[in-house]
């Protein structure tokens, strides 16, 4: 089976094969892609394109999965998975990783020629894994993300949002290919999306206090303004009138982004047939739980933590995004889950109860800026997001 990849789509492809083809280049490079821009089908193509052994890493064994099948599904065989969780550790020209798996192999690797790290913004330019495996091997690197910027913070300077080709260290150099949210919307690749505010009475942001390294609330003020204003109430009343919606027809499914169980449990509570996903959830029923989701048969989930990356459901329309956060990276990933288009979906719904809307703006608004020299940043409406002091 093959693809017709979009002209985006080829465009990076192409970019791609270039900077590995480039002897002359010798720093890594990243491609942004938004969410829901196909990602997998790009990676695949590159890889089926590249010369010699390439590794393609992936944060996850459902991404891990995605991308490989994808590639087979070009018919390209000389491929394997090198994966602990898979339980499979082959190796062929064309190896689909998790870094867990391989950090401590790097030996079998040596004759490869070419990385690729899918959700390359995970990459710690200072230690970890990446940083070790990559120090060993003499590889081009590539990464590809859609939220190209890491939360940094210091004594001197306090916390902020780095452009990950802006971190000092950095393991990414220069931007090779970018393609904005906006233009893929305009071309009708991305689902519409309707936002509706609605903060509870006496909803107070001054109350939520930043955590020590400044990447988001403490766990303490958010319990404390809940409580102050039974937010779970406020929040069961929303999802019942979604249930029920006056106008737009009946929702396809409601996912509800919370940051504490607690707000979960009172859903189930209070809504029948509403279902919880959580990191201590059992992979089968994790399973059990999306499958009926997508089926119709269950018609909440309340999410605690989880499906930011990786859960590709193209009919869900309605979004509750629960929590309060300083991530714009989480608030991306969270309302991205919504922006997949499909043929029954007129618009997706993101309904924000704790002013994020109002902290990051729309999506489609989020731009990606070139300053000259490479000091690339990400806007919304004018504003600068990253590389500012929060």
């Amino acid at each position: 089976m093959t693809y017709k990849l979009r002209d985006y789509q080829q465009q990076a492809s192409d970019a791609a094969v270039r900077f590995f083809s480039d002897k002359h280049k010798k720093r890594n490079a990243i491609e942004v892609l938004p969410t829901g821009a196909g990602k997998s089908l790009v990676i695949a193509d590159i890889a089926s394109r590249l010369e010699g052994h390439t590794l393609v890493f992936q944060p996850s064994k459902e991404i891990l999965e995605q991308n490989y099948l994808k590639l087979c599904s070009y018919g390209v065989m000389d491929c394997s998975i090198f994966s602990a969780s898979f339980g499979r550790k082959d190796i062929a020209r064309i190896t689909f990783a998790t870094i867990g798996s391989v950090r401590h192999h790097p030996e079998l690797f040596q004759h490869f020629r070419n990385i690729i790290i899918d959700e390359c913004h995970l990459v710690n330019p200072k230690e970890g894994m990446y940083k070790e495996f990559l120090s060993m091997l003499n590889c081009k690197v590539l990464g590809l993300t859609a939220t190209p910027y890491r939360l940094s913070s210091s004594r001197d300077y306090g916390a902020m949002l780095k452009f990950i080709t802006r971190t000092r260290p950095c393991v990414f150099s220069e931007v090779i290919y970018q393609v904005q949210i906006s233009t893929l919307l305009d071309m009708g690749y991305l689902s519409k999306l309707n936002y509706y505010p609605m903060n509870p009475v006496g909803w107070n942001e001054l109350n939520l206090k930043a955590n020590t390294t400044g990447a988001d609330f403490t766990d303490r003020s958010v319990v404390r303004e809940y409580e102050r204003i039974d937010f779970y109430g406020f929040l069961v009343s929303i999802v019942r009138r979604l249930l029920n919606p006056k106008a737009g027809g009946k929702r396809k499914g409601i996912l509800v982004f919370t940051r504490f169980l607690k707000e979960a449990e009172r859903l189930t509570q209070s809504i029948p047939g509403t279902a919880i996903v959580s990191g201590d959830t059992p992979k089968a029923t994790r399973e059990m739980i999306l499958r009926q989701f997508k089926a119709g048969e269950i018609p909440v989930v309340a999410n605690v933590g989880v499906l930011t990356t990786g859960f590709d459901y193209p009919e869900l329309d309605t979004i509750v995004m629960a929590r309060p956060t300083m991530s714009l990276a989480l608030w991306y990933q969270i309302v991205g889950r919504a922006i997949r288009p499909h043929p029954s979906k007129e618009a997706g719904w993101i309904v924000d109860l704790c002013g994020n809307l109002k902290r990051f703006g729309e999506v489609k608004d989020l731009r990606l800026v070139d300053g000259g020299n490479g000091k690339w940043a990400v806007y919304s409406k004018g504003r600068q997001l990253t590389n500012v002091r929060f």
